[in-house]
């Protein structure tokens, strides 16, 4: 399917690895120009050289920490006038509910919630006068299902999810399209850390955690970032125009949800 956004430019954020990386993939087999951003400098320039490689398309980098004012300064200094923009930055740390102090959520809100608002706030303005846009937040499965140990991250990704819901509807009409991608557990560096802890907290292996959460879901796998990728990009694509403010959950069935 021919998803009609060749020549269009992308911001995409943590994309040197993972659901980052499989979106910024996606795109640019599209044939969208990427702007990418990661903190680590290296592999950001090894992921920027295989995908120009791989697409032909224009690749420009930008190591910053796009959870900080100066990082996404620099960023969106880099990046110019965007027509596509994926927000995406790992989770908080798991833990108990009694853990966690005021910095801690704090610190969740400005990574998972006020990056992404502060990156559409810049963005969308130029989108809406250039009359297309798209936008999709990489949020979690934790907004329809929380999980009882990220509870930071419940609480900041669905203070975005709320967001989206009102400023999607706000600006569809000027077409600019936003929607939010939950994804469950991929096979990615974050799952890599949760199984390692589940692991040491039940005195077992890694592979045998990975194998008890792999029997959780009901296509007895973990996703893969280019599936995940791929959807992506159907979402940023010019066939996804009356698809507004929605949640689209990735989790190969592991929410047990009938709506």
């Amino acid at each position: 399917m021919d998803l009609g956004i060749r020549g269009k430019r992308a911001l995409v954020c943590a994309a040197s690895k993972g659901l980052g990386r499989g979106c910024a993939e996606a795109l640019a087999a599209a044939g969208v120009d990427l702007v990418i951003n990661a903190r680590g400098a290296e592999v950001l320039t090894e992921t920027a050289r295989a995908i120009k490689e791989a697409h032909g398309v224009d690749v420009t980098t930008v190591a910053a920490d796009i959870t900080t004012e100066a990082g996404r300064a620099e960023v969106l200094a880099a990046a110019g006038n965007v027509d596509i923009l994926v927000t995406n930055a790992g989770g908080p740390p798991p833990g108990m509910w009694t853990d966690w102090s005021r910095d801690d959520f704090l610190r969740a809100f400005d990574a998972n919630m006020l990056t992404p608002i502060a990156l559409m706030q810049a963005c969308v303005p130029g989108m809406i006068e250039r009359g297309w846009g798209r936008v999709v937040n990489i949020t979690s499965q934790s907004v329809k299902a929380p999980i009882p140990a990220l509870g930071l991250s419940n609480t900041a990704r669905t203070g975005l999810t709320g967001f989206v819901a009102g400023m999607s509807r706000q600006v569809a009409g000027k077409g600019v399209i936003v929607n939010n991608m939950l994804p469950g557990i991929h096979d990615t560096d974050r799952a890599n850390a949760l199984d390692t802890k589940a692991a040491e907290a039940a005195g077992i292996d890694l592979a045998e955690a990975r194998k008890r959460r792999e029997a959780s879901v009901p296509v007895g796998r973990y996703g893969t970032a280019a599936e995940f990728g791929a959807t992506c990009a159907f979402l940023c694509s010019t066939h996804a125009g009356f698809i507004v403010g929605q949640n689209i959950l990735l989790d190969g069935g592991a929410t047990n949800a009938t709506i």
